[in-house]
């Protein structure tokens, strides 16, 4: 379909693998594979549509051709008949495309939103990448940062265990340091 090779596959997806990284190109597969059925089967219902329109234009050609050679009045009443059940058949086929025609707008529709929603999402995914990448391009620095965030953590609860040593401490004043 695309006449793409294996080589350049996999330099789509290594290219992709450094971009994205490893944690949202799984996520960007399946945005994309979501995206590529979706236009799948916006074609498939486009041909449907396509053919039957087709086949409603030739019935209608049909109809005007056979009215053109033998006036309604000269016909029999089987052939009135015959004309106006293809008439019916013509108009039923006519308002079941203009359904389908608007079931594909609102999928076309829908995968544009999806297509926005997805190019905002990458847009703010980037942005965030290059914000952290700037704010801390040093990935020691992070970690000493993680260490900093974490220790209160830690104080906290060593001094919780210091009140509860000095709690235990009021309660029994007459004890000695041996028997605490």
């Amino acid at each position: 379909m695309f006449d793409i090779g294996f080589s350049e596959l996999l330099l789509v997806a290594v290219i992709g693998l450094v971009v994205l990284g490893p944690e949202r190109l799984p996520v960007a597969v399946r945005t994309v594979a979501g995206w590529i059925r979706a236009m799948r089967s916006l074609a498939a219902n486009v041909q449907n549509e396509l053919s039957q329109e087709l086949k409603l234009q030739e019935l209608q050609e049909t109809l005007k051709k056979v009215e053109e050679k033998a006036g309604m009045e000269t016909l029999s009443p089987e052939l009135k008949q015959s004309m106006d059940e293809l008439r019916q058949a013509a108009q039923s086929l006519k308002s079941g495309y203009q359904a389908t025609t608007e079931g594909v707008e609102s999928e076309l529709q829908k995968a544009k939103e999806l297509t926005d929603n997805y190019d905002s999402a990458v847009k703010d995914a980037q942005n965030n990448a290059s914000k952290t990448q700037e704010s801390d391009p040093d990935p020691e620095h992070a970690a000493k940062m993680a260490e900093v965030v974490e220790e209160p953590v830690t104080l906290s609860a060593q001094s919780d265990d210091a009140q509860q040593t000095a709690s235990t401490t009021k309660k029994n004043p007459n004890q000695t340091e041996s028997e605490k």
